[in-house]
């Protein structure tokens, strides 16, 4: 039965929208409804999502959203679930009858999810993430973000591997709650014969931000014939404006003046609460990528100075305002007001948002621009954008840990230090360092492979059969020190996966191939040991001798022959030394 509350507290954050859309609470769920002629169009929003996980359990949020539908199966209704960073709506739309079968079944499978599905539903998310493939864009949350909160949707969904029926069941129970949803129905009524009881819980606030850019306005490289910018803006009827007039100033410039580009658009998101990104984009064929990404900082450049014509700003704002120019205009506007009640976002009237849109003038914009640019990760396709005042994003990590060394066994400039504090690897270009108190997910593989992702998005693979005395011993000291909700075991590999060294060949001056915080191996440590520091006082007290020798024999002619054999003597003790520190051994493994 359905049942209405009238608590205030419920529905306080509504009362501005009285005359606009109704408001009510069923079964506990705040609810919002306006009429609109056709077929109900409704939609059970929780505020939940991808970034409210952790690595090894993300996609709990998504496969508890495909449980939920899965007793619907091949039903005539229009319907679907969708789960974003902080959000997951079920959504369907059909006629009186349909959409109370559909929110009822709903809500039954998240009192009660079919467990027996579990493995199976891992698989099918498995399958539908091979098949959606890397965008221009998959990688900026990763680096913006690091291996957590936002950043995750740059990763894959390790808690299909691993997650169980408990942990699943508890997420279900804790955040698919009456009291971290809302309903919103395109009818001018409820319906009769609603079913919403869900358990009782309590609202959660949007996730904190991390961060894994150190400094911006930053840059970093991508793939080629994409250019994309994003950045953080806080949230105001200004920067949605900006975000249309710099999308107008690309497309003219880089397309219709330059023809550097094909598409060139820009978008503005919420993220959160109070805060929302800025992305936009353009593409360039190879030969045009630099002048492309000329193109697009001088854009911003204008844009940044104020040099904007009152004209852009006007256009801008004439399509926010043809929002409001739609029939049934508060049955349009339900989707944003339920997701601004359950984020927790001011609401305002139709009237009030026109309002500040008319407001806002060409300094608006200009503040705008400089808080993007000041907050912006441009990523190019191009060698860099040092000069235009960005810094490039950082490749490699502060610092290394101390341990055992263990060199690469196809490129001598490559060494893995597996510590008590964390692993290392290190490569001429720097250090990548993942320590275990930061460590965000650690795969296993029953061969002894382990892959350590840090919080901030460093990784470092650990192969045995590519480092020397990678040991069940030394293996066994990863395992122990990362934390035990970190591990994400990984199936057997077939065993012509497991990679074997490639052959040696002459080392070469290297940079990063694409500079992402996912590249492996860079950085030097070493290791003092009793060999070290024996052949080390011996390539110290060599040299004195040498030079006693030849002064005190300096008029005889026999005494050339000695002494070129001391200074043979003297390099090969230097560099056996040298060696020591690095691998542990006098010479160079072959």
């Amino acid at each position: 039965m359905t049942t209405h509350d009238t608590s205030a507290t419920a529905l306080n954050a509504l009362g501005v929208l009285d005359g606009i859309v109704r408001h009510t609470t069923v079964h506990g769920i705040p609810t919002l409804f306006a009429p609109r002629p056709g077929e109900i169009t409704a939609g059970l929003v929780f505020r939940v999502g991808h970034a409210d996980e952790t690595l090894p359990t993300s996609g709990i949020t998504h496969l508890v959203e495909h449980l939920a539908l899965y007793r619907l199966g091949l039903s005539d209704l229009h319907y679907n679930g969708a789960t974003a960073s902080t959000y997951t709506l079920f959504h369907v739309t059909g006629d009186e009858d349909a959409v109370v079968t559909y929110l009822n079944s709903v809500c039954e499978a998240l009192r009660d999810l079919p467990m027996d599905r579990l493995e199976t539903e891992k698989d099918l998310l498995r399958t539908e993430a091979g098949s959606r493939g890397k965008g221009a864009l998959s990688q900026m949350p990763l680096w913006r973000y690091g291996a957590q909160g936002y950043g995750l949707s740059s990763y894959e969904e390790h808690g299909t591997r691993t997650l169980t029926p408990d942990q699943v069941r508890h997420w279900a129970e804790t955040r698919f709650t009456r009291d971290n949803a809302v309903l919103f129905l395109t009818a001018d009524r409820v319906p009769d014969g609603l079913d919403l009881t869900l358990p009782a819980g309590r609202r959660f606030p949007a996730p904190a931000a991390s961060s894994a850019l150190p400094d911006t306005p930053a840059y970093l490289r991508g793939e080629d014939g994409h250019l994309v910018f994003t950045s953080v803006l806080r949230r105001s009827t200004a920067a949605a404006v900006f975000a249309e007039v710099l999308g107008r100033a690309l497309f003219q410039d880089l397309r219709q003046k330059g023809g550097h580009s094909y598409s060139a658009e820009a978008d503005y998101s919420p993220r959160d609460t109070d805060f929302a990104t800025l992305t936009a984009y353009a593409d360039a064929l190879p030969q045009k990528q630099d002048a492309a990404v000329g193109g697009f900082v001088d854009v911003f450049a204008r844009l940044r100075a104020g040099r904007i014509e009152q004209a852009e700003l006007d256009s801008a704002r004439g399509k926010l305002l043809k929002r409001y120019d739609v029939p049934d205009l508060g049955a349009a506007l339900l989707p944003s007001y339920a997701l601004s009640l359950l984020t927790g976002h001011r609401i305002l009237t139709p009237e009030q948002h026109r309002a500040e849109l008319e407001a806002v003038g060409v300094a608006d914009l200009r503040e705008v621009a400089r808080e993007a640019w000041d907050g912006g990760l441009l990523q190019v396709p191009t060698r860099g954008a040092d000069w235009a005042g960005l810094t490039a994003a950082p490749q490699f990590s502060p610092s290394g840990v101390s341990g055992t060394l263990h060199p690469s066994l196809e490129d001598d400039d490559v060494t893995l230090i597996i510590g008590e504090a964390g692993v290392t690897l290190s490569t001429p270009g720097g250090l990548v360092t993942v320590r275990y108190d930061a460590c965000a997910a650690m795969t296993t593989r029953p061969d002894g492979a382990r892959c350590l992702t840090g919080l901030d998005g460093f990784q470092v693979t650990v192969e045995p059969t590519l480092f020397g005395d990678v040991t069940a011993e030394r293996i066994a000291v990863l395992d122990k020190a990362v934390p035990a909700a970190a591990v994400v075991p990984l199936p057997a590999r077939p065993a012509q996966e497991i990679p074997q060294p490639r052959e040696r060949t002459a080392p070469a001056p290297r940079t990063p191939a694409d500079g992402s915080q996912q590249t492996e191996g860079r950085g030097s440590a070493g290791r003092v040991s009793g060999h070290f520091v024996f052949v080390t006082a011996l390539a110290t007290l060599w040299p004195v001798l040498l030079v006693t020798l030849l002064v005190n024999g300096i008029q005889e002619p026999s005494i050339r022959l000695p002494v070129i054999a001391g200074c043979v003597l003297e390099f090969w003790l230097l560099h056996a030394a040298r060696n020591l520190y690095r691998t542990g051994q006098p010479t160079t493994p072959q």
